[in-house]
């Protein structure tokens, strides 16, 4: 779905089109499959799916702090497509493509069709990646790896799996999620045959973000020998609260997938109203703590460029 205001009818939120940016859209644009839209409440303007992904007024909003790169990708660049922040790790963005557009991204501003390790048939990519011994892990990140066909994956891997240095391979990726009929057989038989273990990242922000399929989906990769994580973002409106973190810590592990780091938002422009401070970030990491069994409490952190790693918060 790619119209805000056909989305609102949809959910019978017509009159909350008042509050949409056509801005906003055409600098982002709307994009979010309608499987995921299909849990979203309906008549809810405040509903934890929804506003991840509407486009609103807030965000033309200027506020000091907020910048484009918010956390120094463009600094840390280290061939093309290859970004190099953290000691032993490489992260490659394999694509600019997502399956949905969500309005806190770090990444809304990149430049995708400069920087992606695609355009040059990764040979630049993985030779940037051979060329340094130090690197033993490469993240796939993008966008999102998994919009690629999985042939293209395919051929991607292949040409990694030359590199003798690489002990692991890790995938972020938010389309088992929000498109699990992604997951298919095709897909796991490629994380079965992949030569390194696999972790994969998955990010959903809220419990109502797993359903039946979404499960199905978990299922089929943890079958693959995949280990699961998720990653949150800690966003004002839909997440903020004690009892929705530890719902989305209970429904994550539920499913099979264990939590691994709540973020605090990166400062990226156009985000600002999703930002939570950091007080009531600890004070709600603290809740959560004494709430839930340690493994079920992801790590509190933030990412600051320059830093060797993600920072505890």
């Amino acid at each position: 779905m790619r119209d805000p205001r056909e989305l609102l009818a949809l959910l019978g939120l017509s009159d909350a089109a008042l509050a949409l940016s056509d801005e906003a859209a055409a600098q982002f644009p709307l994009r979010v499959p309608r499987g995921f839209v299909a849990r979203m409440r309906h008549g809810d303007p405040n509903d934890p799916l929804l506003r991840q992904v509407l486009p609103l007024d807030e965000e033309m909003r200027p506020m000091p702090g907020f910048s484009l790169d918010a956390v120094g990708d463009g600094a840390a660049k280290a061939g093309h497509g290859v970004i190099r922040k953290y000691n032993g790790r490489a992260l490659l963005i394999a694509t600019g493509s997502c399956a949905i557009h969500c309005r806190y991204c770090f990444r809304r501003h990149f430049p995708y069709a400069e920087e992606t390790a695609a355009a040059g048939g990764w040979r630049d990519a993985v030779a940037a990646i051979g060329e340094d011994a130090g690197i033993d892990e490469v993240i796939l990140s993008g966008g999102d790896p998994w919009s690629l066909a999985t042939p293209k994956l395919e051929e991607l891997t292949e040409a990694l799996a030359q590199v003798p240095h690489l002990k692991r391979l890790r995938i972020h990726t938010r389309l088992p999620v929000v498109l699990p009929e992604r997951v298919d057989a095709a897909l796991q038989a490629w994380i079965e045959r992949l030569p390194w273990p696999v972790a994969v990242v998955l990010h959903a922000n809220h419990a109502n973000e797993f359903d039946t399929e979404v499960e199905a989906a978990v299922r089929r990769l943890r079958a693959s020998g995949a280990t699961l994580l998720n990653q949150a973002v800690l966003l004002r409106g839909v997440n903020d609260s004690v009892e929705a973190l530890a719902a989305l810590s209970e429904r994550s592990y539920a499913a099979g997938v264990l939590p691994y780091y709540l973020h605090q938002l990166d400062r990226v422009q156009g985000s600002a109203h999703f930002e939570v401070g950091d007080e009531r970030a600890r004070e709600l990491h603290r809740q959560l703590a004494a709430r839930l069994s340690g493994y079920l409490v992801p790590k509190l952190v933030r990412e600051v460029a320059g830093d060797p790693g993600k920072r505890p918060l």
